[in-house]
């Protein structure tokens, strides 16, 4: 079967100037006319003039008495004038008509007496004081809102005022999503995919983000992997009244990627691949006088494709000025290797850690939808970079409003199924806490606190020699850190293994068994450490077992591998295996804990760790830890001590 070949890759700049320059904006994008109360978010085609004043009339700003100004001058303290009602002064509220004869307004406050027929005033009140006059916000006939404007809320106001009640407006882009693919599964049928399939989402993301930018957006029905019926889709779309059809998935080098061949048939191909990772394998062209885009199937790469190609030129199409993305000082925790020779965005978590903001980076998997969903921010490492290291101050561009970044607590450190509650508890406040965790074992929780870049590490690192937890690698590890050990619970580490456990696995010893297949931890993660030592304990090298190179970041994460038959089996919590209705050999209790900062507690405590604490140490919050199964809360919200081991 054929495969695709790229064509040259370009950068991003390249390639919207390449469409620009293509497209025909003016015979695109049509005009029309829009309620003037519906116009918000709408940009302009014409320039708007008033068709009234605004106010039509001389009238009071102040609740007092209209008067004829010169009646006053003579008014001083200890000097009063009397102002004859009806002939020098006349009753008025605020928006009222001035009346005839009278140019200034005297305010109620400043009357000092009155009776049926006058009033008496210390205070002198000059021509049209407190009065505004016709024409003073608007003036009929002049320029209210030129040509090419986003119209916003305040604007709406001020065309009703001006008597405008349509105006002529650009037409917003309207956008057709097509998702591609033999194992894509549609969404509203509400399916339970088998091996190799997926249930479809990209097109439902692309058009929730067109939407959020003022386009309009339709998706079709998923089309499978067939060049005709793909034609026959795309055709569809250019005879719509789209001004974009994004072809989603099927535009990479596979033999079942046809989108660029079928997008050849009906015009012009202006790029295929640009300079970034992920959405390299992005299509941009012209047909019919529309642009097509190819979008990665990918959801990762599709978001990048959207955001960093389709956003800008639909704002184009519609005169609006595109927006880049506002940007924060956010100091890196981890380092970040990236080839050079092309431009890489990462998604980071972002929380304030001290006074600055501290930067985790997100998983980088083009397929890694959840690094959408936590992510603040995201970063941009130029192409010419090798990576950046831990610890330098960069520049990110933010995800979210920046006071949500102020609510968001940073947890590094090892992984543990109760972090997840006490993130969605954090979120049942009042004033909700984002909790963004970053998984990089116990270690690397030891680490990120002795260089600052968090206030909390999640830890459960044994120490065989003192039969304690975490403190004698606190003691090596953070001599100048002081930090509180609050326990978060006791868990049950052990074998996951596949339901009915079909290759008999009892226990440590049987990791060397030939063919049998074993998925492991990251490095420096606890439960790494913990695995070490049983093995030791058994005799066990390492090389002996298979899978010992092949690692895994989160205990569900492992569960997963055995559920699917990647693993025969793998080293986890009770809690992850029942999860996934996996069967479970013990192996050890071992303690969970908290280390939190001491610079973060006391008399400055952190809002954040306190509103954390209060959380772990309700009875509410133990007893869903223990519902999760396989855990112990005997020890939970204590404040540890060296020796006290599991209690």
């Amino acid at each position: 079967m054929e495969r695709n070949v790229f064509l040259s890759m370009v950068d991003i700049a390249t390639a919207l100037a390449a469409v620009k320059d293509a497209l025909d904006r003016d015979g695109l994008m049509r005009r029309e006319t829009t309620p003037a109360h519906l116009a918000a978010g709408r940009v302009t085609a014409a320039p708007v003039f008033a068709r009234c004043s605004s106010p039509t009339f001389h009238s009071a700003a102040m609740d007092g008495y209209a008067v004829q100004s010169a009646a006053t001058f003579a008014a001083r303290e200890g000097n009063p004038v009397q102002l004859r009602k009806g002939q020098e002064c006349t009753v008025v509220n605020t928006g009222n008509s001035l009346p005839e004869g009278m140019d200034a307004v005297l305010m109620i406050e400043r009357v000092l007496a009155e009776d049926e027929t006058s009033i008496t005033i210390e205070t002198p009140v000059f021509p049209w004081q407190h009065v505004r006059r016709i024409g003073e916000d608007i003036v009929a006939t002049e320029l209210l809102i030129p040509q090419n404007q986003t119209l916003t809320a305040y604007d709406v106001g001020a065309l009703l005022s001006a008597g405008i009640w349509e105006l002529v407006v650009w037409e917003q882009v309207r956008l057709r999503v097509i998702p591609t693919g033999d194992e894509v599964l549609d969404f509203r049928k509400r399916p339970e995919p088998a091996p190799g399939q997926v249930i479809e989402s990209n097109s439902q993301v692309l058009a929730a983000l067109a939407r959020s930018w003022g386009c309009t957006a339709a998706t079709v029905e998923v089309v499978p992997d067939d060049p005709e019926l793909l034609a026959a889709a795309l055709e569809q779309g250019l005879e719509s009244d789209a001004h974009v059809v994004i072809i989603g998935a099927g535009s990479s080098a596979g033999t079942k990627d046809f989108t660029r061949g079928v997008i050849e048939r009906f015009g012009k191909i202006l790029v295929h691949g640009v300079a970034v990772m992920p959405g390299k394998p992005s299509i941009l062209a012209v047909a019919r006088g529309k642009l097509v885009v190819g979008a990665p199937g990918y959801p990762v790469s599709a978001v990048v494709c959207f955001e960093e190609l389709v956003a800008p030129i639909a704002s184009w199409l519609e005169r609006k000025i595109f927006s880049p993305r506002q940007t924060v000082p956010v100091v890196l925790a981890r380092k970040i290797p990236s080839k050079p020779g092309m431009k890489e965005l990462v998604r980071l978590a972002v929380g304030r850690v001290g006074g600055c903001y501290v930067a985790t980076p997100l998983e980088r998997g083009a397929g890694m939808i959840t690094s959408l969903t936590r992510a603040q921010a995201i970063l941009e490492i130029p192409a010419q970079t090798e990576g950046l290291e831990q610890g330098i101050e960069v520049r990110a561009g933010l995800l979210v409003p920046e006071p949500a970044i102020d609510r968001t607590l940073i947890v590094i450190g090892s992984h543990d199924n109760t972090l997840d509650l006490l993130a969605n508890a954090l979120m049942g406040l009042d004033e909700p806490i984002r909790l963004a965790s970053s998984h990089v074992g116990s270690m690397g929780g030891l680490s990120a606190l002795k260089s600052g870049a968090t206030l909390v590490a999640g830890a459960h690192i044994f120490d065989p020699d003192s039969d304690d937890y975490n403190f004698p690698f606190i003691a090596r590890h953070l001599p100048e850190t002081p930090v509180e050990v609050v326990n978060l619970a006791i868990r049950h580490q052990g074998l996951i293994v596949q339901k009915g456990n079909p290759r008999a696995i009892t226990g440590v010893q049987d990791l060397a068994r030939p063919g049998l297949r074993f998925i492991n931890r990251q490095r420096a993660a606890g439960t790494r450490i913990l695995l070490d030592y049983h093995l030791k304990q058994a005799g066990i090298a390492p090389e002996q077992v298979a899978g010992y190179d092949k690692e895994e970041f989160t205990h569900m994460a492992v569960a997963v591998n055995v559920l699917t038959g990647a693993a025969d089996c793998g080293l986890g919590i009770f809690a992850a295996a029942k999860a996934l209705d996996l069967d479970f050999i013990p192996l050890a209790r071992e303690r969970y804990d908290l280390l939190i900062a001491k610079s973060a507690l006391g008399k400055n405590v952190d809002p954040k760790i306190e509103a954390l604490l209060t959380i772990v140490r309700s009875e509410e919050f133990q007893e869903n830890i223990r519902a999760l199964g396989g855990y112990e809360t005997t020890l939970t919200g204590r404040v540890m001590a060296p020796g006290m081991g599991l209690g």
